[in-house]
């Protein structure tokens, strides 16, 4: 023990970066199918892409088995952008991706669009949504409704 002393006096806190990683997380069993994708394509993408193995089970265990923390990392990251759920009444900060007469579509969270409507760009009356913000700007909106569709209501007032 004495000699094992020596090369190694207490555990690791820490595992190496190059050693194999499991990493498990839990999702919504309602996004699995979102994880998966047709035919298996954005679960196989992220595997393809990161070197991962992913195994989920019907109660949304997800295990990722990695060959390094950055591959395990990277791998997760991809699986919270696709499960991750907006909140009401959260702040965001968004892109604005498409403009209309009655509002502009703001990208909130990755695959994720929400309507801020013209009312709700500021306090004073515009006609234009352009006099205000262009495709492409970045916005800080709230979350004010998400409907049973799924749809979101963006507000910028009061923010």
């Amino acid at each position: 023990l004495g000699i094992m002393n020596q090369a190694l006096s207490a555990p690791r806190t820490s595992t190496a970066p190059n050693a194999p990683q499991f990493i498990k997380i839990k999702i919504n069993p309602d996004k699995i199918r979102d994880v998966i994708g047709k035919g298996g394509a954005t679960i196989q993408g992220i595997t393809r892409d990161t070197g991962t193995q992913i195994d989920i089970a019907e109660d949304g265990i997800v295990t990722i088995t990695a060959t390094s923390a950055e591959a395990g990392a990277a791998a997760k990251l991809r699986i919270e952008q696709i499960t991750i759920e907006a909140e009401v009444g959260k702040i965001y900060e968004g892109k604005v991706v498409r403009i209309t007469d009655f509002g502009a579509f703001v990208n909130i969270l990755p695959g994720k669009d929400g309507l801020l409507h013209i009312s709700q760009i500021c306090a004073e009356r515009i006609e234009r949504v352009t006099d205000k913000i262009q495709e492409g700007d970045t916005v800080r909106v709230q979350l004010l409704e998400l409907d049973k569709q799924g749809r979101m209501r963006l507000s910028m007032l009061g923010i």
